[in-house]
């Protein structure tokens, strides 16, 4: 098992739950990053933080994984923002791939260059229909393990 893989789960969520849950059985560290103190109880992660800027220890080896739960969030930008300026291994955001992720023009309006914006995958996780946040999580964990098992796993490289 590889426990140098840290998992980042942005905003606390309901797959924010899971995944954290579930990602440290599989071997992840997990790290929930989310500004609102009031939200961030509800993830069970090894480390808490509210932004990228507390955890540069935590992300300095690069193998860092980090999953944006929750795309409708006002600091979206922000966040993303912050987590492309450190050597986060894979950046990924959660939403629907029939439409264009809020995150595009968030970032852009930050004035983040669009090949940074491009290292943003979307969809994420293997297409098996998730609907509920356990599913979901299941489907984001699949395509992370198969990424560090070295198999494709199904994963949509879209962005």
């Amino acid at each position: 098992m590889d426990d140098s893989r840290l998992l980042v789960a942005v905003f606390a969520s309901p797959v924010a739950d899971v995944l954290v849950r579930w990602g440290a059985e599989l071997g992840f560290r997990t790290v929930l990053v989310d500004p609102d103190p009031s939200r961030r109880p509800q993830a069970r992660a090894d480390v808490t933080a509210a932004g990228f800027d507390e955890l540069d220890d935590e992300l300095a080896g690069g193998h860092a994984d980090v999953v944006v739960t929750d795309h409708h969030r006002d600091e979206l930008g922000d966040l993303l923002r912050d987590a492309l300026a450190r050597p986060a291994r894979w950046v990924g955001v959660m939403g629907n791939p029939r439409h264009e992720g809020p995150h595009v023009a968030a970032l852009t309006a930050l004035g983040v260059p669009p090949e940074d914006i491009a290292r943003v995958h979307r969809p994420i996780g293997l297409d098996i229909g998730s609907r509920a946040p356990a599913e979901i999580a299941v489907s984001t964990l699949a395509g992370l393990l198969a990424d560090r098992n070295g198999r494709s796993g199904g994963f949509a490289h879209g962005r």
